[in-house]
């Protein structure tokens, strides 16, 4: 294997050009995207409002079936906007990173939940007060006499069962295939309750023009994502012709596997991010995983360094030499264009060690000053140690054994400061476990580094 591509040239200036340049762009993305979400948010009031008639407020059963429209309508939209927040939409992940945008899709669909079983309490409660009927009576009454309302009931029940597998404890329980197969079914869901909402919504029966801009939102939503996520995906599949070359062992249950294909440099891939791998045989192809690049890819080939952390990422230490795949991306915006700094400390554990890999050759092309803190419970977990010790262009700093045998944490401030004196000045970027991340962070912190040059992406879909 390469080592990291040899570079002398030191800066020490804090925050090159291109730095700034980079910072300088993502809050105006950032703030493009957030006006977009409101102004949907917005616009959905207003229908709303513009399609209420005043005398709907005149009366308890009135006010709560019109507020239960509402929750229906913001309902609706909210599911749009999380399909198309992970439909690896570019404006959307350039602007805001892949982890956040999985960290706002995971909100939403909190807040969805909540505002299926908010429209289906005020519709009943609203409708029994109206028709002076007890809620039970009420709510056999509407399935009866609405249409298409039993099968949005069924899709309600789809909704709630995809949000409980979103909890914190389904996700620790459920296998990302498990969770996946569960979160296909969302699209049956909203299948089932989209035919409700024209057919039987207030403000859509009789408004052919509301009707006709409702469905262009859903319609452009599906578009979406069948243009990000099925047919680029497949056609740069076709061009790229990707196939495993080799699976090497890494040592502690991690295994590279090595990719090869034509005009990778398409790709634009940066060090630090990664890509959605499909491998394309048994076991493997009906879902598709995060995983970190772990060198700067090559017009022809691409290496992704995968622990063993589940079912999947187990079973491709397996992977037969020949093997299709399917690659999308690449994500991420733990990049060397986050740094403000032309000093750097990169810090990893366990998995993290393919991100921060990556990332150091790209630092080092740029002629900053690398320092890599690499964390492990044994030395036989330090992988790829021998490509980033053998680099002249960066100082290695392995730390292995487990705090209970040291007698002490590496990683807390004041073994930090006597590892990396300058730390303050430094730009630190960390992956690894979130006990890990959490721990440097808290470090450094009380070393003085701000906020804003701490860099950590997290990878999980689920």
């Amino acid at each position: 294997m390469s080592t990291l591509t040899e570079r002398r040239t030191r800066q020490t200036a804090r925050g090159t050009v291109t730095a700034t340049t980079a910072h300088g762009r993502w809050p105006q993305a950032r703030l493009a995207v957030h006006a977009v979400v409101l102004g949907g948010a917005a616009a959905v009031l207003v229908f709303w409002w513009a399609g209420t008639p005043a005398s709907a407020g005149s009366t308890p059963g009135g006010a709560l079936t019109s507020a239960g429209e509402l929750a229906g309508l913001l309902a609706a939209y909210l599911v749009c906007l999380q399909l198309l927040l992970i439909g690896r939409v570019p404006f959307f992940e350039r602007a805001v990173g892949m982890d956040r945008l999985v960290g706002w899709h995971r909100s939403l669909g909190t807040t969805v939940v909540l505002l299926v079983l908010t429209h289906v309490g005020l519709m009943i409660v609203g409708g029994g007060l109206l028709d002076h009927e007890a809620l039970w009576p009420e709510a056999l009454s509407l399935i009866a006499r609405q249409p298409k309302l039993l099968s949005a009931v069924v899709g309600t029940g789809i909704f709630l069962v995809v949000g409980l597998s979103s909890a914190r404890l389904a996700r620790r329980v459920l296998s990302y295939e498990v969770w996946f197969v569960i979160h296909l079914s969302v699209y049956v869901a909203i299948f089932l309750t989209f035919g409700h909402q024209i057919a039987a919504g207030t403000h859509f029966v009789d408004a052919p023009v509301a009707r006709a801009v409702w469905i262009g939102l859903y319609v452009a939503t599906a578009s979406a994502l069948l243009t990000w996520r099925v047919l680029i995906p497949l056609v740069a599949g076709r061009q790229m012709m990707l196939r495993v070359e080799q699976v090497v062992p890494e040592g502690a249950g991690m295994v590279s596997v090595w990719l090869r294909g034509s005009g990778l440099e398409r790709l634009e891939a940066r060090g630090g991010q990664f890509v959605l791998v499909r491998f394309l045989t048994m076991g493997h192809l009906w879902t598709a995983h995060p995983y970190s690049l772990s060198m700067i890819p090559t017009s022809d080939r691409l290496r992704v360094t995968v622990a063993a952390l589940g079912d999947h990422s187990a079973a491709t230490a397996r992977l037969r030499p020949g093997t299709r795949v399917l690659v999308e991306g690449p994500f991420g915006r733990f990049t060397a264009e986050q740094a403000w700094s032309a000093r750097t400390l990169l810090v990893a554990g366990g998995a993290g060690i393919g991100p921060i890999r990556s990332l150091a050759e790209d630092l080092v092309r740029r002629g900053h000053d690398v320092v890599v803190v690499h964390r492990a419970h044994t030395s036989e977990g330090l992988a790829l140690s021998r490509e980033l010790s053998g680099s002249l262009s960066l100082r290695y700093v392995a730390l292995p054994g487990r705090r209970a045998d040291l007698g002490y944490d590496p990683l807390d401030p004041h073994n930090l400061l006597r590892l990396v004196p300058d730390i303050a000045d430094r730009d630190v970027f960390v992956c690894g476990p979130e006990g890990l991340i959490s721990t440097v962070v808290r470090s450094v912190r009380a070393l003085g580094v701000p906020r804003s040059a701490i860099h950590h992406e997290e990878l999980s879909l689920s």
